[in-house]
């Protein structure tokens, strides 16, 4: 019997969101899509019975309707952060709305206590911050923040390189977990639903793997040979930047796979995370050759 019989999904056209309505779906619950454009189709999912209501997090006065409408009591939602109060307006809204509890989608690098995460390292603190709201407005209790490491759908960032036959990345040993955020959303759907005993649950992937590896993979998956080119920092900076990508993040972003890469997965954290994963679902971890297999025709759309 489910603990939470209606839920409402934020980020649905996403690959964890639809993930996650699909499992709090298996597990009983009803479910509603929170969309802001609710005409979006979402291949995954409309064939399912899910109501659609306009909602967008950013604009607080959208969420009371359609969670009053929804009738629901749990919400998965993800993180934004461009508003100044990092989420405590929508979230309490929700709240006074009926949501009697959140999962939300956060970070495994929040490697250290939420209040002591340095402003620098701008991807775990900005997921730091919602986490201290969620704290501040619903306790504890009433909220999991679903952690996870590295996405194997990252890998989809090199797709053009991949097909054009030669990637270039200043550390191609670096390595991860690469987990698939259908994994990802199977346990926030099934934890939306049953609750759980903690407020934290790390997720890591099956897999050890270099980033070199996984692009030898996905070549191997595509029939294409793909060489992998290890440049220095400065190129690599110039490239993101001429891309378009913020300083801030193009620092982090190398600061990530060039100085700590691997510490994460070496990190405390890391020993209970995949069995996380089995504590919460009904099937194995998906490994990295798989994710690709099932997600071929992305690389080549």
């Amino acid at each position: 019997m489910p603990k939470y019989t209606n839920v409402i999904i934020f980020g649905a056209t996403g690959d964890v969101g639809s993930a996650a309505a699909l499992q709090a779906h298996q597990e009983g619950a009803t479910v509603s899509l929170a969309m802001r454009n609710t005409s979006k189709p979402i291949p995954q999912l409309d064939h399912l019975p899910f109501k659609k209501y306009q909602a967008d997090l950013t604009q607080p006065s959208t969420l009371k309707t359609a969670v009053r409408e929804a009738n629901a009591q749990a919400a998965f939602i993800y993180g934004i952060f461009s508003g100044p109060d990092y989420m405590r307006s929508a979230l309490r809204a929700l709240k006074e709305a009926g949501v009697e509890f959140i999962v939300f989608l956060s970070s495994f690098i929040i490697l250290t206590d939420i209040h002591a995460v340095d402003p620098s390292d701008i991807v775990p603190w900005e997921h730091a911050q919602v986490e201290i709201a969620l704290e501040e407005v619903y306790g504890r209790a009433s909220y999991v923040a679903v952690r996870p490491a590295f996405y194997a759908s990252n890998i989809l960032h090199e797709k053009q390189a991949i097909l054009q036959g030669e990637v270039k990345h200043p550390n191609p040993e670096a390595t991860f977990d690469f987990i698939s955020s259908e994994d990802i959303g199977h346990v926030a759907g099934t934890i939306l639903v049953n609750g759980a005993q903690e407020h934290i649950v790390r997720l890591l992937g099956p897999e050890k793997m270099t980033l070199r590896d996984a692009v030898n993979i996905v070549g191997n998956v595509l029939g294409k040979e793909v060489r992998v080119t290890k440049i220095s920092r400065e190129e690599a900076a110039a490239r993101m930047k001429a891309a378009g990508v913020p300083v801030l993040m193009v620092q982090w972003h190398l600061y990530n796979v060039l100085d700590r890469a691997r510490l994460y997965l070496e990190s405390p954290e890391a020993s209970t995370a995949r069995e996380n994963f089995l504590s919460y679902a009904h099937r194995p971890l998906e490994g990295f050759r798989q994710w690709v297999e099932n997600n071929r025709a992305r690389f080549l759309d």
